[in-house]
């Protein structure tokens, strides 16, 4: 429309025909669309950001409550994965086992429900960890494993597969709970665990 009008009165001046009254007519019209253009604009992504920010509020509690019920620790990361939430779930495994307990089964069922009522197009990483028993390349397919079993029984929840990627870090030293506990030591079922990490960035080119 704004193109249409500044097509229209550089042809009126063009041609003779224009005098200052119709152009300042029409300035004044392409002003008043300019600025209704601009408010719509304006309110159309407050209105997605508002939505946006009570989506993540209802999130946040729900994951709250998650952990009050069930236990576990959650964490808003900052720097370069501003916007991300690490939610360590009490969701471990036997050893040297990627086979998901019945007992841990609840507290991803739980999760599931969160995610789906308040933030259903959050992207969704499960990241797999071991202790440290066994060599590195052994613990980094043990790690997908753990992680891939908690996707297949997410999906199974109603979560969706595009949603949901999985990544091992083994058995890093910089991320154990029970730095250096391993085997059958006690407390070693700590470093045999998942963890969830949500990303609540907008997506490149739009909000959710």
């Amino acid at each position: 429309m704004r193109q249409i009008a500044l097509v229209l009165m550089v042809a009126l001046a063009g041609c003779g025909y224009a005098k200052q009254k119709n152009v300042n007519i029409a300035l004044d019209q392409l002003r008043q669309e300019m600025r209704t253009a601009d408010q719509s604009t304006a309110e159309s992504l407050g209105g997605r950001i508002d939505q946006n920010t009570q989506r993540l509020t209802a999130l946040e509690q729900g994951l709250q409550q998650l952990r009050t019920e069930f236990g576990g620790r959650i964490e808003a990361l900052r720097g370069e994965f501003a916007g991300m939430i690490a939610f360590d779930l009490p969701v471990h495994f036997g050893f040297a086992s990627s086979d998901l307990r019945a007992e841990d089964q609840p507290v991803l069922d739980k999760f599931s429900s969160v995610v789906k009522q308040h933030y259903p197009g959050v992207l969704v990483t499960v990241e797999g960890f071991t202790d440290a028993a066994g060599d590195a390349a052994y613990n980094l397919r043990l790690g997908r494993q753990r992680a891939e079993s908690v996707k297949t029984y997410l999906v199974g929840q109603g979560m969706i597969d595009e949603q949901l990627r999985t990544v091992s870090y083994g058995e890093a030293r910089n991320r154990q709970v029970a730095p250096g506990v391993a085997g059958e030591r006690a407390g070693a079922e700590a470093n045999r665990r998942v963890t969830l990490v949500l990303d609540t960035r907008p997506a490149a080119g739009g909000t959710d």
